[in-house]
């Protein structure tokens, strides 16, 4: 199972996920499904909404990774990026090479 980790935190999307606009997307993205689980609060969707809007919120703002923790990989966003250092104008990873 650490192979699908491993290759998640080296895709574009954990890349991103684990900068710093990425911590204010998934903050801003669950605060947006908060937004709209209170706007519907009386209906079942509206509650899920809410549920839902926890994780990416907590994510963003505590700097964790739950699909790297799925995965078996770390949970940190600190340890994920200390991992997998980006090569500076590239787009790559310095542990791909």
């Amino acid at each position: 199972m650490k192979d699908y980790s491993d290759g998640f935190n080296r895709s574009a999307l954990s890349r991103f996920l684990n900068t710093p606009g990425g911590r204010v997307f998934r903050v801003a993205a669950g605060a947006g499904f908060l937004a709209l689980g209170y706007l519907s609060q009386f209906d079942t969707l509206g509650m899920i909404a809410a549920a839902w809007g926890l994780l990416p919120l907590s994510a963003g703002g505590f700097d964790i990774c739950y699909i790297s923790a799925a995965l078996s990989g770390p949970i940190s966003g600190a340890k994920i990026r200390g991992l997998y250092p980006r090569v500076e104008g590239t787009g790559e990873n310095a542990a791909r090479s």
